[in-house]
């Protein structure tokens, strides 16, 4: 059977090979039930079932292998455009789910709201600055967590430096948000949600065809995916997934999560969180008084960080990837950074968490569900972050990282 998934045969090998790491996958089950039962009853019962969207997203990221970074690099690189494709196809799903939905204002009886950015230079500049760093740290939001989660020492160091990043760019937010903006755009308020949702379809099928066009024009034919010998139920629990299902199944973890939390999919405003309260563990620095943290934001710098919807998925994911990397039998973490792997590791995920602050969201949380949520900004976020990759992959044999050919 054929995949979509440019990257499935960095799995498809192993896995004809090898069975699942039962003491890894009965690790992560039990963390991912215990820990739904005990949020359930301390917190409450969305924050339980947010835990398990989470690891249900962090298996999806996984088994399907849906990356950002890795698909962009390769389009820019080679011209194959499978994984820019299965974002589209994931953006057309979303959007056509949450629109109406926004524009309603309620779900299922539940208000909800979309996640709106500013546009303007700052918001600019931490796209591009986060898309540079998504060549160098070797990941976008969602990819660091779940290679992390899955075994990939190096993407621990790249959230650590993430974590520091976005820390410090919570610090420089309100002078980055006081440069020239016009604020923040809905296209859902000013088309009505009908035309707007025709308009991003219209965008989307363009990017999706000409895609195609560069890759046929490039290769004479689009690049056939991965084969493996898996069938059946051992597929879907093993993997590699075909990308359209991850497009599906991601699309359809958002518009969960709308419901869930009253908004969208976000990742990285927890990282700022966990870099705050760790300076405040540590004293001498009055975190409270930064302006990121005044207003709505303050509450949840002196709650627990279970209480944390965003903080709460992204343990979901990184351990429903553990769960995943523990099926596919994969986690087999090494330990050998190279020295200049190490310096981009941390350089770019310094530029990841700062960028993702200043641009209000990363690949998740401004990309995916910006633009889901219909907001102009979700757009230039992933124009401006793609120039930053263009850079970012230019610059990656610098730092002994590969790059295709």
């Amino acid at each position: 059977m054929t995949d979509l998934s440019i990257d499935a045969r960095l799995l498809a090998p192993d896995n004809d090979r090898h069975g699942a790491n039962l003491i890894i996958v009965a690790v992560a089950a039990a963390i991912l039930l215990a820990g739904a039962v005990a949020l359930s009853g301390t917190i409450s019962w969305r924050q339980g079932w947010l835990f398990l969207l989470g690891g249900a997203l962090g298996l999806t990221l996984y088994h399907a292998l849906f990356g950002f970074t890795s698909a962009w690099r390769v389009f820019i690189v080679t011209r194959r455009g499978a994984g820019l494709r299965a974002q589209m196809v994931m953006l057309a799903l979303a959007t056509a789910l949450f629109f109406p939905a926004l524009a309603q204002g309620s779900l299922f009886g539940e208000a909800v709201h979309g996640e709106l950015g500013a546009v303007g230079i700052g918001m600019v500049t931490g796209a591009f600055l986060f898309g540079l760093g998504m060549q160098l740290g070797g990941g976008c939001a969602s990819g660091t967590l779940y290679t992390a989660g899955g075994g990939n020492t190096r993407m621990l160091v790249t959230l650590a430096a993430f974590i520091a990043g976005s820390t410090l760019g919570a610090l420089h937010l309100p002078w980055w948000s006081a440069l020239p903006n016009v604020g923040t755009v809905s296209l859902i308020e000013s088309l009505g949600w009908l035309p707007a949702l025709v308009l991003c379809w219209a965008v989307m099928a363009a990017i999706y065809v000409l895609t195609r066009m560069a890759e046929i024009r490039r290769h004479g034919d689009l690049e056939p995916g991965a084969r493996t010998k898996l069938r059946g139920a051992r597929r879907f629990m093993q993997g590699p997934w075909p990308l359209l299902w991850g497009a599906v199944l991601l699309a359809i973890g958002n518009f969960a999560t709308l419901y869930l939390a009253g908004r969208p999919w976000g990742i990285t405003s927890a990282f700022a969180l966990w870099g705050s309260k760790v300076l405040m563990s540590f004293g001498g620095v009055d975190v409270a008084s930064w302006s990121y943290w005044q207003g709505a934001r303050a509450a949840s710098l002196h709650q627990s960080i279970f209480a944390d919807v965003t903080s709460v998925m992204d343990f979901g994911i990184i351990i429903g990837a553990l769960l995943a990397a523990g099926l596919a039998g994969k986690f087999n973490p090494t330990w050998r950074i190279s020295g200049r792997s190490l310096v981009a590791a941390i350089l770019g995920g310094l530029l990841l968490g700062y960028g993702a602050r200043l641009a209000y969201g990363c690949n998740i949380g401004a990309y995916f569900s910006g633009i889901a949520s219909g907001s102009l900004h979700g757009w230039c976020w992933l124009v401006a972050a793609f120039l930053g990759n263009i850079l970012g992959t230019q610059l990656r044999p610098l730092f002994g990282l590969a790059v295709e050919r």
